[in-house]
């Protein structure tokens, strides 16, 4: 299928299929006119690509990651889910950390408003 085929059937913009190809996510085909081709195999790809970018997980991450979980085989499954989920930790744990400074400014600037609004009285 073609581009916009191919984004209408994953969701995804025709942008965002570009861009997974040149960040070397995806590899579709191309027909002999030079136009890219899509194949179901190459959709399921990117939907399992769009799930873990809305997760966050850093593109890096993703690149590492994703031949060991569509190609199909079960070939060092357990090396790279382990690989792969201590890498998700990690990525978890800086999340979690900025998620802690950002409630900290939060709550700061909270304080801030309320003695704000009582002097304001």
């Amino acid at each position: 299928m073609r581009i916009s085929e191919a984004s209408r059937a994953s969701g995804v913009s025709a942008r965002s299929l570009r861009h997974y190809e040149d960040e070397g996510l995806i590899v579709p085909g191309r027909f002999s006119n030079g136009f890219r081709d899509y194949c179901q195999s190459t959709i399921d790809r990117v939907l399992v690509i769009r799930s873990l970018l809305e997760s966050g997980l850093p593109v890096r991450l993703i690149r590492e990651v994703l031949p060991g979980l569509t190609d199909g085989s079960d070939a060092g499954t357990e090396v790279v889910c382990s690989e792969f989920l201590h890498e998700v930790q990690g990525h978890r744990d800086r999340l979690a950390a900025r998620i802690a400074v950002l409630s900290g400014q939060q709550a700061a600037l909270d304080a801030y408003l309320r003695e704000a609004r009582r002097t304001d009285l």
